[in-house]
């Protein structure tokens, strides 16, 4: 006759077949179920201090940029020469530029410029670079040599100088900037995806999906990607604060944003000739892109501590 052990819980086999699954393996031993990689990652950056403070002034100035029309009282392109430069007031919180227009105004509407240059550069270099990295990578040998010498080219190049010679040959303008940033720009994501894929492109997964006859870009795209991608990740939050300063500085040397666009370059240039008489001129405008810039380096360098596998 068979003998029943009164020790088994209900609902469970002797064995421990059934109702021993690993979330009540960890309830008996009174650990919690693993988490998601993602819930891991926002627990690591949400604890540096500093990536916070990036993230929540990135978070405004996008709101700012979003609804600049409801918080601002002017047309920052609208001129008023009767009036000239003047300081802070309440009419106008950052006082007038030498136009008459509201430098609150343009500082504000200046979000939308310098958001829309560093995210679209970044695009640009993005899809250039991964493309650039996968293939060298990837493929190795020859193609790699080769791809690797032209991106070494392309670095030999001065950014500043090489973006106003184009500029200059391309002719003058946001859009103009925009793709010159991008194109000049890949060189970075490039090698750091070519670095990830040889790190892994040897692994069993990797060898899987080609036993089964996954197809090469089938391969980079679902496999390699989402385990390579976070260096470039976190290259990229940084990117984007370099656009938007090396914008600013090419429209302070005169050959980007075109007047009366609300460039925060263009009003530092155009500022710096009051100093000394009318600071808010050079100050507002040189502080949002000293804001932005820090904020964006302040999440990269919070999302690097936050990706290292070697901190999980």
């Amino acid at each position: 006759m068979a003998v029943t052990d009164d020790r088994v819980p209900a609902g469970s086999s002797p064995t421990g077949e059934a109702g021993y699954g690993p979330a009540a393996l960890a309830a008996a031993e009174g650990l919690a179920p693993e988490s998601s990689q993602l819930g891991d990652v926002w627990r690591r950056f949400r604890h540096n201090r500093l990536a916070l403070v990036g993230m929540g002034v990135v978070a405004v100035e996008v709101l700012a940029a979003a609804l600049a029309p409801l918080i601002t009282f002017s047309n920052p392109t609208t001129n008023n020469t009767t009036l000239g430069p003047t300081g802070p007031s309440l009419t106008h919180w950052f006082g007038t530029d030498l136009l008459g227009r509201d430098i609150y105004a343009r500082v504000v509407y200046g979000a939308r410029v310098s958001l829309k240059v560093g995210i679209l550069a970044l695009v640009i270099a993005l899809v250039i670079g991964l493309v650039v990295g996968a293939l060298a990578g990837f493929y190795g040998g020859v193609l790699d040599g080769l791809l690797m010498r032209i991106t070494d080219v392309f670095l030999a190049f001065p950014y500043i100088v090489a973006a106003i010679v184009l500029i200059v040959v391309i002719g003058r303008g946001l859009n103009t900037v925009i793709l010159v940033l991008g194109l000049l720009g890949w060189m970075p994501f490039a090698r750091l995806f070519r670095s990830s894929i040889l790190q892994i492109k040897e692994l069993e997964y990797i060898e899987a999906a080609r036993a089964v006859g996954c197809s090469d870009a089938r391969i980079i795209v679902r496999h390699m990607l989402p385990n390579a991608i976070q260096p470039v990740v976190v290259y990229g939050t940084i990117f984007v604060g370099t656009a938007v300063l090396s914008e600013a500085a090419l429209s302070f040397l005169g050959v980007g944003a075109l007047e009366p666009t609300p460039a925060w370059g263009l009003m530092v240039a155009q500022g710096k000739s009051f100093m000394s008489t009318i600071p808010g001129m050079l100050f507002f405008p040189g502080a949002a892109i000293f804001l932005t810039v820090m904020a964006f380096v302040f999440m990269g360098d919070g999302l690097r501590d936050a990706l290292d596998p070697k901190l999980r």
